[in-house]
């Protein structure tokens, strides 16, 4: 298992279904970085509670919101006219690769943040349901896509 938010979120987006899951989640409005986020908790055995989400969302929506948005709307938007123009295709993996950067310091940010919460590994998974039961289940074909991804690697780490 990955101790550290960063690198359980690159093994868990390499999995097959939770790239379109995470997308998915975006499209509808959802921060990624706290989805995997709460991921990680629910690998790691920390409750949840309503604090602690409030928490989490502070610390991941200011950077958000002024970075990576932006750098994503940019992204975004030369997608088309990159096809066209290699000097503009250059600058925006340029601009992608800054995203990434900006997506990792938020992941570390998060990190930081809930480093000191206690862990019980015979705590179930209660991170999803609680991130997700605030926005009346829009995200729920995402949400279900990544807890089968997240209970089938938990069975080949437990040798099921």
């Amino acid at each position: 298992m990955h101790t550290d938010l960063w690198n359980f979120a690159l093994n868990l987006y390499a999995r097959p279904g939770v790239e379109a899951a995470c997308l998915q989640w975006q499209d509808q409005g959802g921060d990624v970085c706290l989805l995997l986020c709460a991921a990680w908790l629910d690998t790691r055995g920390v409750m949840p509670n309503e604090q602690r989400l409030q928490a989490l969302r502070e610390v991941a929506e200011t950077w958000q919101s002024n970075v990576v948005k932006p750098l994503r709307s940019l992204r975004q938007q030369w997608r088309n006219a990159a096809m066209q123009d290699p000097q503009l295709a250059n600058l925006r993996e340029q601009v992608k690769g800054l995203e990434l950067k900006a997506e990792r310091i938020v992941l570390e940010r998060l990190q930081e943040a809930c480093e000191d919460w206690a862990t019980t590994p015979e705590a179930g998974i209660g991170w999803l349901q609680c991130l997700t039961s605030l926005d009346g289940g829009l995200h729920h074909d995402a949400l279900h896509t990544l807890r089968a991804v997240m209970q089938s690697t938990q069975d080949t780490e437990d040798g099921v």
